[in-house]
């Protein structure tokens, strides 16, 4: 496996020399954030990007997260034009030395938590999602001011309403249509660069606000990977995101798609599960309910060698910052990560 820690560009209170100095690491995962979702990003801000993660001693390979217009998503007749200039931003960091593109096809909401900073019994803070604070929300008409975690700033509330009544409309047929077009648009353009696609699961993994989200379970993800039957149309492993529902078996799930081969990017970060809900705990397996050593050594049976990275950490040791992605545990996450898989390595020699 290739080690690789998220950074959020030089904006980013984490500097590149403290994450080189995480044991392993071979990577940074990180993205252009000065341009607005669906245009094409300039061959000079990729370029800025790859030189500061390159003279830091790392890898520039992987990009998380390129987005997906929501004009794409809705299947509006304007979709063609952001597509094309998806496919053009495949070319650019092609042509920078990336081989792996994460992204999601979730509406309106990328990801969805009620706290950012609930306190667990040891004191650190984490990313928590309660049913009952999400019930109490009605983005059409509350309010809460958009206060839950994951929606898009950018939107006035009159523009979040407008997108979610239009979400509201659609089946998660239309839904699965209108990814269809998409892929049969990129892959080809992603094959001819060979740049591994990696879509990452629905987070959480069931619908919110009556909005359709497809990319949910075993199911849906073996009707994913056959729309475009292509080793480049690929998946972001995302184990919270999935495991946050205990109907999927994430062990077994990880095992298939590595076999595979379609695994091209995996999140490790464990969870506790709870009625409706979860919490998000420390990496190591008795902290959460996945078992992370069995999910790894699933993984690695099945041949994965590709990109892996800590996902979301508590606040630990007085640290602050962007929820989530401290430095402080994520590190640590990564220090496990490379445990487990050195034991499973050594396990099957």
């Amino acid at each position: 496996m290739k080690l690789s820690f998220r950074w959020y560009g030089e904006n980013d209170k984490i500097s590149l020399e403290y994450i080189r100095q995480i044991p392993n690491m071979y990577s940074v995962v990180t993205a252009v954030y000065d341009t607005p979702v669906g245009e094409v990003w300039s061959r000079e801000s990729i370029a800025r990007l790859k030189k500061l993660t390159e003279d830091a001693g790392l890898a520039f390979e992987v990009i998380e997260s390129l987005p997906v217009h929501e004009d794409i998503k809705l299947g509006k007749e304007t979709r063609d034009r952001y597509i094309e200039n998806y496919c053009e931003n495949i070319r650019r960091l092609s042509e920078a030395g990336i081989k792996c593109i994460c992204y999601n096809f979730m509406p309106v909401f990328d990801w969805t938590r009620t706290q950012l900073d609930h306190v667990l019994p040891d004191g650190s803070t984490s990313l928590v999602y309660y049913k009952e604070q999400v019930d109490a929300v009605n983005p059409m008409n509350s309010d809460s001011d958009l206060t839950l975690p994951g929606w898009d700033a950018s939107y006035t509330r009159e523009e979040l309403s407008t997108v979610v009544a239009e979400y509201n409309k659609m089946t998660e047929e239309q839904l699965w249509d209108n990814l269809k077009y998409f892929l049969e648009r990129v892959i080809p353009v992603a094959a001819e660069c060979d740049v591994n696609m990696a879509i990452h699961e629905d987070d959480p993994c069931w619908s919110i606000f009556g909005i359709p989200r497809i990319i949910t379970d075993e199911k849906n993800l073996d009707r994913f990977l056959s729309l475009v039957d292509d080793p480049h149309n690929g998946l972001t492993f995302c184990i919270g995101s999935l495991g946050c529902s205990g109907k999927n078996d994430v062990v077994k799930m990880a095992y298939k798609y590595a076999k595979m081969g379609r695994i091209h990017f995996a999140h490790l970060r464990n969870i506790q599960l709870l009625d409706g809900g979860f919490e998000e705990r420390a990496h190591y397996s008795p902290c959460g309910s996945l078992d992370m050593f069995e999910i790894v050594k699933a993984l690695h049976k099945g041949g994965f060698t590709g990109y892996v990275r800590p996902d979301h950490g508590r606040m630990i040791w007085g640290e602050t910052g962007r929820a989530g992605y401290g430095l402080f545990d994520r590190a640590l996450g990564a220090a496990y990560i490379n445990g487990l898989f050195e034991a499973v390595e050594k396990m099957d020699k």
